[in-house]
């Protein structure tokens, strides 16, 4: 996926806005977007911040905007 595209970044706009991520962070949904249906990292437990379910999260709801939405098994959350 072309994570630069206008119509992709829109939808990880509006993700953002409905998780409360910072659009300052939404690079760190590229690399998830890049790959819908691999193995995304889960929560550590660290309190990281943003943590990895959140960033999920954001990258589930894109696809979902984009009309994609992920096959591969969802992260816990």
């Amino acid at each position: 996926m072309d994570v630069k595209d206008a119509t992709v970044q829109a939808a990880l706009r509006q993700a953002c806005e409905d998780a409360g991520l910072p659009g300052s962070l939404r690079g760190c949904v590229y690399p998830l977007l890049r790959d819908p249906e691999g193995e995304w990292p889960p929560c550590c437990g660290g309190g990281c911040m943003p943590c990895a379910s959140t960033l999920a999260d954001v990258a589930v709801r894109t696809l979902e905007l984009l009309g994609t939405p992920r096959r591969a098994p969802l992260p816990p959350g």
